[in-house]
C-alpha cells in the first residue's frame, strides 16, 4: 500500500507523464505518444514541494496530485525450476 507523503493537489493535463525528481519537486515531460519526434523531452517543474526522499522507498504522483511512496519490492528469491 502505498502511503501520502506531501499534499500538493496539482491538476494533471493529459499528454503529460508527472513525476517526482531529484530534488522532490514535481515534474512533468511531454509523453512520446501523438506524433512527437523522438528523443529527450524537457521536463519542467510544476510544484516545488523539496521532499526528502528515503532509500527503499519509490515516490509518485497520485491521482489526486499528490505525491506519495510505497516501499519498493527488492531482493526476491528466484522459483526453483522443476526437473
Amino acid at each position: 500500500m502505498a502511503e501520502k507523503v506531501q499534499k500538493v493537489g496539482i491538476k494533471k493535463e493529459y499528454g503529460y507523464l508527472y513525476f517526482v525528481d531529484k530534488k522532490g519537486n514535481i515534474s512533468r515531460a511531454v509523453m512520446s505518444r501523438g506524433g512527437r519526434k523522438k528523443g529527450k523531452s524537457k521536463k519542467e517543474v510544476v510544484a516545488k514541494v523539496g521532499v526528502e526522499k528515503e532509500d527503499g522507498y519509490l515516490y509518485f504522483v497520485d491521482t489526486k496530485g499528490d505525491i506519495s511512496r510505497a516501499k519498493m519490492a527488492r531482493g526476491r528469491k528466484a522459483k526453483k525450476k522443476k526437473r
